[in-house]
């Protein structure tokens, strides 16, 4: 950074972003991510690097892509190759950069390949310079192999799932990617320990123990002497993949403080593996369709976690739709019960041109996991529509008896209570809502005044074992015995302008 210091640093911007299950049908094209470009892209982070902001005026930031995508299945070749070239050529034709903000999921799988993030980076690395600091920023749900953290010079994850922490941690790792260029200190070293453990969110959530404790040391150990940052990714579990397990990772300029630090937040994580339980109370659907009726607590929330769309399910799969179209007591008219959502893109269409207060009969759901159930026909009331959603792009509620059953033109998670009510729906007042979900998102949360996770069929299904992992790293929790004693000490990795020595284990 020669000429760096008579200007501010001079800062890219690039990422993408999906939580991809390889165990779901679907597959995932460019447009799914939403790319933005330029401009736009410090729009998308306003809060921290808008116009007159410390940071924005700290740097001369220079946007290329960043796209994310909704969790769904794997990314096609072609996606990944169409978005990754286009990375590329923004950055080739951007003067001699400072450092590159890398804003990414890290559960991105792709056709072909395995740790595409990686990939991209290794690209990244080779068009900026190997000078260029690069700062990664992402979901505790991702996953770090070696590479990667190599590749990166500072890396740092979400410390809250529910991730409401998710602006304050991009808004850390640019902070101290800026603070590390202005300083002038360098590469710092990384201490990663990978824990053989792969947990769903929905067992890990920092809402209860024992993730919330073990998670509560990591600021601690941020703030130690010595230490720059301090992260503990859970990993994502619906994906086949060698990398795909726990790992810390802890970042400074003392070789000893990181490493003490990132061995005692892999032991605590490692100890805590018994005691992982599932955030709310579980059982099957028909188990938890039962207790939601004869609870007197409304709302009464169930998640039906199978499908989870933000998960990396499919979200048009039918079995629980089809289930609560078989119970008289849902269907008869004294309850009111909501199901969100199935994608039919076709019943959107007829019950468009049929008009709120007409009976439809149509078929939805099942046109990409059809696994478990085929397509299910709704014969029923059009209630509401609503066009222009970034998501779902036109949304309708068709009623069967007590059933409002909200169909979309293309998947969509529902996670707030305007999502609800500005279909004319009144979730507070409904007796059971049915939410493709696994954990509860704050909006839902705070609403419902019960809540169960029905331990559903699809691509994120929570019993892992029963899905079939074949090529991660063995032995793994929970597909092993946890009677074995794992290799929890640190792996010391060089900074990036040094080749990476020794196995990705």
């Amino acid at each position: 950074m020669s000429d760096a210091a008579a200007r501010i640093p001079r800062i890219a911007i690039a990422g993408l972003g999906i939580e991809a299950s390889t165990f779901s049908p679907a597959r995932t094209e460019a447009p799914a991510f939403h790319p933005m470009r330029g401009a736009e892209i410090l729009d998308r982070y306003r809060a921290f690097l808008g116009a007159g902001t410390p940071l924005h005026d700290a740097a001369e930031w220079h946007p290329a892509l960043v796209g994310k995508s909704l969790p769904g299945g794997t990314a096609t070749a072609q996606a990944f190759a169409a978005l990754s070239d286009e990375i590329i050529e923004r950055l080739a034709a951007m003067p001699p950069l400072d450092g590159l903000w890398y804003d990414i999921h890290g559960a991105m799988t792709v056709e072909g390949l395995d740790d595409a993030e990686a990939v991209l980076l290794a690209r990244i690395r080779d068009t900026v310079g190997p000078d260029v600091l690069i700062s990664t920023t992402m979901d505790l749900h991702g996953n770090v192999s070696r590479e990667l953290a190599h590749l990166s010079d500072l890396i740092t994850c979400y410390r809250m799932a529910p991730h409401e922490d998710a602006e304050e941690t991009k808004e850390r790792g640019v902070r101290n990617l800026v603070d590390r260029l202005v300083s002038g200190a360098g590469r710092p070293l990384k201490a990663w320990v990978p824990v053989p453990v792969l947990l769903p969110g929905e067992k890990t959530s920092t809402r209860i123990d024992p993730a919330k404790s073990v998670y509560a040391q990591v600021a601690d150990a941020a703030a130690a002497p010595g230490v720059l940052d301090a992260a503990i990714w859970v990993g994502y579990a619906w994906a086949d993949e060698p990398r795909n397990r726990a790992v810390t990772v802890v970042t400074g300029d003392d070789r000893q403080a990181i490493t003490a630090q990132a061995e005692r937040l892999a032991r605590a994580f490692w100890e805590a593996g018994p005691h992982f339980d599932f955030v709310a109370p579980v059982g099957t659907l028909a188990e938890t369709l039962d207790a939601a009726l004869a609870s007197a607590q409304r709302p009464f929330f169930i998640s039906d976690s199978g499908d989870n769309p933000t998960a990396g399910g499919a979200g048009d799969v039918t079995w629980t739709l089809a289930r609560l179209l078989e119970d008289p007591r849902v269907t008869a008219g004294d309850r009111t019960v909501i199901y969100a959502s199935i994608p039919g893109p076709a019943a959107v269409e007829t019950a468009i041109a049929a008009g709120i207060g007409a009976t439809v009969t149509v078929s939805v759901g099942a046109a990409v996991d059809g696994v478990h159930e085929g397509p299910v026909t709704l014969t029923g009331v059009v209630d509401a529509i609503k066009q222009g959603d970034r998501d779902a792009e036109i949304e309708v509620v068709i009623r069967v008896g007590g059933l409002s059953v909200i169909v979309t033109r293309l998947r969509k998670p529902y996670h707030h209570e305007h999502d609800f009510t500005d279909l004319g729906l009144a979730p507070r007042d409904a007796d059971v809502v049915l939410v493709k979900i696994g954990y509860l998102e704050p909006e839902l949360y705070d609403m419902a005044a019960e809540w169960m996770m029905a331990l559903t069929p699809g691509g994120v299904d929570q019993d892992l074992v029963r899905l079939g992992h074949h090529r991660i790293r063995r032995p793994m929790v929970p597909f092993d015995s946890p009677e074995f004693e794992p290799d929890l000490s640190a792996r010391i990795i060089a900074p990036s302008d040094e080749p990476l020595t020794g196995p990705d284990e």
